[in-house]
């Protein structure tokens, strides 16, 4: 990040103990208001041969100081400015994670008192669009506008830094796109797309550095109170999120990604999160050692070696379903009678459950992630939305158990009715968003396992706690349904 000779750069980090997510502000003014003035503690500098006086005047306004570093620059900036920093912050490309592996250990080993995070520069401007943008090999290639709203997520390249970086909470940026077509300078954001943003990081449990608008800091250093008023509404969504009773809960999944390279633009991820069908990202590593048994079906990118393949085929046996994708090998299952289910597809039956392989590479995300939920059948779908296109849910569980909280985003800034079925038994039904306090009571609908409910309305974002047993939940919250 570049910065100019009488511009200095901000990133201001809002942290709560209880913190789902933490968001960091980037501000390119060079007035710095007081932390009390923002109600943000943390401040984050981009690092410069002399930014030592900077760590100084930070900490006199009461912010507690870290520094934003690449990778070559880490070890100088600890050096330099380690008896007043918080901890570092690494900005690292997918083309140096290999670098980051062996120097990241090395920095915390030599540096024990600061705090080093990895973030991920290439996120996603959250947004709604008409086009689709596909991948094959090498090549990007735009599509036509499609007939149904497309929305820009980053929950893909959240659950890729979940499996990058296992120790510490995915954190990324975007920019904004801040010039049209014909080279004209964009309107200038809103609290709906500032607030967007934040609600995408915190519905993720990721943490997110939110760039600001140069007009709306300017207006901010000059004390403007319709600012000011933009401001507070943007404050109110990253309280909502810094603050939370339900604490321990992992993202639920009933969906394996296997994957050797950890590619944030891989277009068959982003449709299933778009599509709303809860996974997790793996390594080839993982189908050896890892805990798979709750996935229903695993889709495999990677190429599987003899060990994996074996994996595989006792997961098949167990009645999973496995998805080979581009397979072009020999595998045990093979001994068995195939299914040609198309051009490109084959099926095999293999104990309970069954192996598909696949020839070609995914080369319509779209298609592919509607199989995907098929192929999961009825009964094994974690959650399904009506009249909720422009929407994400994450489910969120206590460890091996059922879904206790559901976050939703709605990328169309607009309120929304959404039907709601999720599945299990839950008597009681919370809802509350940034705009209300906790919690509006929902009415629960059982049906052959599932729970379906109604949010009444939705403007970007809201939470929905789930229990099993109202009267407990009624206890254990002291709220009051209204």
């Amino acid at each position: 990040m570049s910065i100019g000779d009488t511009i200095l750069v901000w990133v201001f980090v809002l942290v709560s103990t209880s913190a789902w997510s933490n968001v960091f502000v980037h501000w390119t003014s060079s007035a710095l208001p007081p932390a009390k003035e923002l109600g943000l503690n943390d401040l984050v500098l981009s690092w410069n041969d002399s930014f030592s006086p900077q760590v100084k005047a930070a900490r006199r306004q009461g912010y507690r100081v870290y520094v934003e570093v690449s990778l070559h620059q880490a070890a100088a900036a600890a050096e330099t400015g380690a008896s007043g920093l918080e901890g570092i912050i690494l900005t690292v490309r997918q083309s140096e994670r290999a670098e980051l592996e062996k120097s990241l250990p090395k920095l915390r080993s030599a540096h024990p008192k600061l705090r080093f995070m990895v973030l991920n520069p290439d996120g996603k401007q959250p947004e709604m669009r008409g086009s689709l943008v596909i991948k094959r090999g090498s090549v990007l290639e735009v599509s036509s506008p499609t007939a149904q709203p497309w929305i820009d997520t980053n929950l893909a390249l959240v659950k890729i830094e979940q499996r990058s970086h296992q120790g510490q909470v995915p954190l990324y940026t975007f920019s904004w796109g801040g010039l049209s077509d014909s080279g004209q300078q964009q309107p200038a954001l809103t609290a709906a797309d500032y607030s967007l943003a934040l609600a995408e990081a915190g519905a993720f449990h990721a943490d997110l550095i939110l760039e600001l608008d140069e007009r709306l800091q300017k207006a901010l250093s000059e004390h403007d109170p319709e600012a000011w008023t933009l401001w507070n509404q943007v404050r109110s969504y990253a309280d909502f999120y810094s603050h939370t009773a339900e604490q321990g809960l992992e993202a639920a999944a009933n969906v394996a990604v296997v994957v050797d390279d950890l590619d944030t633009s891989d277009e068959a991820m982003n449709l299933l999160a778009r599509h709303n069908i809860p996974f997790k990202v793996l390594r080839p590593a993982d189908l050896r050692s890892g805990d798979l048994e709750g996935f229903d079906v695993v889709v495999v990118f990677a190429k599987p070696d003899r060990a994996a393949c074996e994996r595989l085929g006792d997961l098949a046996t167990q009645g999973k379903t496995i998805v080979l994708v581009e397979a072009h090998s020999s595998y045990p299952w093979q001994n068995g009678h195939p299914v040609r289910l198309n051009e490109h597809a084959v099926s095999y039956a293999v104990g309970k459950g069954k192996v598909l392989e696949l020839s070609e590479p995914v080369t319509d995300p779209e298609t592919f992630a509607q199989d995907i939920r098929r192929l999961l059948g009825k009964e094994n779908v974690l959650m399904s939305l009506w009249n909720g296109l422009t929407t994400i849910a994450v489910p969120y569980r206590e460890h091996g158990g059922t879904v206790k909280v559901l976050e939703f985003v709605n990328y169309a800034e607009e309120p929304l009715r959404v039907q709601v079925q999720v599945k299990g038994s839950f008597a009681s039904i919370r809802y509350e968003t940034p705009e209300h306090q906790c919690c509006e009571s929902l009415v629960p609908v059982k049906h052959n396992g599932f729970t379906e409910f109604v949010i009444p309305e939705l403007q970007i974002a809201g939470r929905v706690h789930l229990e099993a047993n109202q009267a407990k939940d009624s206890r254990a919250s002291g709220v009051s349904p209204r």
